[in-house]
């Protein structure tokens, strides 16, 4: 049997229920999940919980992750600015498949403002059951991570 995809999660105070609703359906799917959000309601900013995520996909603990807060905008601009990370907002599960399958997206973001446990739950099932497809989309991929190293593409 293959190794266990493994995915890490994370979220600020507004989006504790949710995140455990995306764990708990991660698991009952087969996915080893690292948490690293936090537990306590008390305000916190999503900043650090984007970046801690991030890390730990850029670290290579986690293939995956998946990051929410309450529109799903600012931990993902965190998570952004970290060189290699790719994270994706998404509102609906279209967005999801295609970040993957031509953006090489490593990482997703949404909104428990925004999105119900239903639909969060279609969205991450479509981003995590798409693969990559390479060719043309590669290219620009790469063209990405110039960008991230201040080369410019134009």
């Amino acid at each position: 049997m293959s190794e266990k995809i493994k995915i890490v999660t994370t979220s600020d105070h507004t989006a504790i229920d949710l995140r455990k609703a995306v764990i708990a359906h991660l698991e009952a799917r087969g996915f080893e999940v690292q948490d690293v959000g936090p537990m306590s309601t008390e305000s916190t900013d999503y900043p650090k919980w984007g970046e801690k995520a991030a890390r730990v996909v850029l670290a290579g603990d986690a293939q995956l992750g998946i990051a929410i807060c309450g529109t799903g905008f600012g931990i993902s601009l965190a998570a952004n600015k970290l060189a290699g990370i790719r994270c994706v907002v998404c509102s609906e599960p279209y967005t999801a498949k295609l970040s993957r399958q031509h953006n090489n997206a490593n990482m997703l973001a949404f909104g428990a403002r925004v999105v119900g446990v239903d639909l969060a739950l279609m969205i991450v099932d479509e981003f995590l059951n798409a693969e990559f497809e390479g060719g043309r989309h590669a290219r620009r991929v790469n063209m990405i991570s110039e960008l991230e190293a201040g080369r410019s593409v134009c």
